[in-house]
Formats: C-alpha cells, structure tokens, sequence
C-alpha cells in the first residue's frame, strides 16, 4: 500500500500507511526540534524535555502511562537527535487509539511537577556519566565538537552537568510552547491502521494545537580540527571526520555508497586491509551522516595502544588509493546492493516505515518513494565515487583520540600529519 497524508485544519501533518500483512501498529508523532535548535543556555533541553514527557501529565502520573500502554501489551518510548525528536509507540492492531491519546496527553498536558523534575534531573546526570566511561560515546562527542565549534550541532545532545542542573519548569514550558506547535510537527503510523479513521482521531486529539513562532535553524559551519582525551581505556578509539553533504543532495548517495565500499562491510577495503589482512583491530568501519544543511563520512576503529599509528597509516593508503584510483565496477555493485538491501530490508518494519514518513515530511515536506530512492542509489557511478574520496581527502579532517592515556595527542598529531589527512 502507498503511504496516505493528509492535514489537519491546524496544517498538522498526519500521514499511515497499511501493510495488511501485520497484527501491530508503530505510530507517532515527530517534531522538528532538537539538540541543534537549543541557544547556549538550553544545550540539553531537548533530551531533558523528552524525558520529563513519561513522568507525569494533568490527568495520569507516571506510572498509570507506563500501566496503561503495558495493559494493551504496548511499548512506548521516545528519542532525541540534533533535529527533531520523535514519541512512538507500538501496539496490536486496534489498540492504535489508546496509544495515540497517550501520547497526546505527554505532548500536551505535561506537568512538569518539581519531584519529577529533580528526580529526572539526576537520571540524565548519571547518564552523562555513563558516557563518560563509554570511549565510543567520547570519541563521538569530541568528534563533533571538532567537525562544528562552538556550534549546537557540536555539542553533546545530553547537555552538561551544569546545564542539566540549571533547568526549570518554565524552562521547559518555553521551549515546548516554541518548538512543539502543529506546523512543526507530524503524526506517522504504519502497519495494521487504516488512514481515515486515524486522521479523526488525530484531529480530535491534536486539533486544538496551534502556531507559534518558531525558532529557525542556525547556520551550520564545517570546521575541522583535533580533540582528544587522556582518560585511558582497554583500547585506543580513533575517529576520523570529513565534510560531507548534507541528506537532501543527491550527492549524499554518493557518499552512501563510497562509505560502503570503503568501510561498511565486510568486503569493504578497510575491513579487508585492517582486519583480515593485518589483525590490527576487531572493528572498523566507516559511515556517512547526515543533515538537512550538512553532513559528515565518518571512520571509526578501536586498536591496542602500540597498534594506532600503524592503523592509521594503513586508513591513510586507502584513503589516497580510493581518490587516486576509481573503483572496480564490481565493487561498486556490491555497495549499491548493500544499500538498497539495507534501504529494503528496514522498510519491512512499520516502526523504521513509520519513522521513514515522518522524516521525510519535515525534511522535504513529501514522502520519497521507494523507487526514487533506489534510482538515486543506481545514479552513482564509479567516478562519482572516485571524485567524493578525492574531495574529502583534499579537505580539513577532524580527528578524535581516545583510550591512549597520554599517547593521544601523539596519536592525533600522527594522523593529522600523515599523506590524505
């Protein structure tokens, strides 16, 4: 079945889509607001907002949500990105109603009462701790910072300890009455539903919603640069980051499917090169990311100590061997199957569908078809290929060290002066 939109009388998009073999719905409601829409003295809002959505509204604390979808045999859940964060439940078929009204009643009657606040205060607060002890979350968070200064889409979506101790319930209701308006957000569902009826009861639920002034995105700057950490770990974590571009170019399949040749499985050249033919490293592997204004190809492996400088020598001839030489043909099959089967592969969830929807209306106001995006998968070539690893390799990197206690810097500073970076 083909995907249905329609839009409430307040411009709320709601778009489902039927997969008539399925017994579940995953359902939703996404909005265009997150961590990059944060000013400096919101930085964490958005994730500390989504948080406090499951901790009790005007008319059910926290527990009767968590009792009432567990009651049907739902799950329902939430999740915060640089652009929008999105609440989402699944359920049986028929019970698609019951979630929908859950969800509406967290988006707008939140309570943010001062017990809950202060106890969800200290549950992010030990989870920004947790990523302190993770290297993987590090290295990223470093990354970032490297590829975008002082910019939001550098920082951590989790916010600082300080920043996180600093919010209040007027806070929050000030970024909710800014971001969370009807023009900002979608309602998607996919799987046994049936568009009509879910539309009513969407403008039932969601139609008093209105405007507001919403805030615009900040420009976003690519920078480059060296972050590291001297926290030591079992392993050393290296991240390599290049400007990329950004999901609503064509060229960012490009990027796809060079990140897959080079790094996205295990026939690509670096798990070939590094792992099976060196033993340097148990994981590497390469992706490319992305945003509506920006993107970023990232290489990310975790080796011995003693090991680092040797693997990046060995990242960096692939590097200059990709953007001085094009690739086979057969190398770019396997990549471009890779992606479709991925693409298709994912589809067959109504949660990734029902995400899938949703994202596509707020980034390009239509919904892709599936064919369209497998033509743009077909469209790259080998020289496009060629020519994307020889722009990235001629550019600024950014470079993240972490793991190798005082040998970082002197990691980074290798990688920084070796031939492709």
């Amino acid at each position: 079945m083909t995907p249905e939109v329609s839009t409430l009388s307040n411009g709320l998009r709601v778009a489902t889509q039927t997969m008539p073999h399925l017994e579940t719905v995953s359902l939703g409601v996404w909005v265009a607001a997150g961590a990059r829409h944060e000013i400096e003295r919101e930085h964490g809002i958005s994730h500390f907002l989504e948080h406090m959505a499951f901790k009790g509204t005007q008319h059910r604390s926290a527990q009767q949500i968590a009792e009432e979808i567990e009651s049907v045999g739902g799950e329902l859940n939430a999740a915060t990105s640089l652009e929008s964060t999105a609440y989402y439940a699944r359920v049986l078929k028929g019970d698609e109603g019951i979630a929908l009204g859950l969800i509406a009643d967290i988006l707008l009657n939140s309570a943010f009462g001062a017990s809950e606040l202060e106890g969800e205060r200290h549950v992010i607060l030990q989870e920004i701790a947790a990523t302190r002890d993770s290297p993987d979350d590090l290295a990223y968070d470093l990354l970032h910072d490297a590829a975008f200064p002082q910019q939001p889409v550098g920082r951590p979506i989790l916010g600082t300890p300080d920043s996180v101790r600093s919010f209040t319930a007027v806070d929050l209701e000030r970024f909710l009455t800014t971001h969370y308006v009807a023009e900002n957000m979608v309602i998607s569902a996919a799987g046994a539903v049936e568009h009509k009826p879910f539309v009513r009861h969407a403008e039932a639920l969601f139609g008093g919603l209105t405007g507001g002034n919403i805030r615009g995105d900040g420009p976003i700057n690519y920078v480059g640069g060296t972050r590291t950490s001297k926290k030591p770990f079992e392993q050393s974590h290296l991240l390599i980051g290049f400007s990329g571009p950004s999901y609503r170019e064509d060229a960012f399949f490009t990027a796809q499917v060079f990140s897959g040749l080079f790094g996205g499985g295990m026939s690509s050249r670096l798990f070939q090169e590094v792992r099976e033919k060196r033993g340097l490293c148990y994981s590497i592997y390469s992706t490319a990311w992305g945003l509506k204004d920006a993107g970023l190809l990232g290489i990310h492996a975790a080796t011995g100590a003693d090991m680092m400088i040797e693997l990046i020598d060995v990242v960096a001839t692939e590097m200059k061997r990709a953007a001085d030489k094009v690739p086979s043909d057969a190398e770019i099959l396997r990549a471009k199957a890779q992606l479709k089967a991925g693409l298709l592969m994912a589809l067959e969830s109504c949660s990734t569908r029902a995400d899938q929807m949703a994202r596509h209306l707020l980034s390009y106001d239509r919904i892709l078809s599936t064919g369209e995006l497998m033509h743009k998968v077909d469209d790259v070539t080998p020289e496009l290929a060629r020519d994307f690893a020889a722009q990235i390799a001629a550019s600024v990197p950014s470079i993240a060290v972490v793991g190798s206690g005082r040998k970082s810097q002197k990691h980074a500073r290798h990688a920084e002066g070796v031939a492709g970076f």
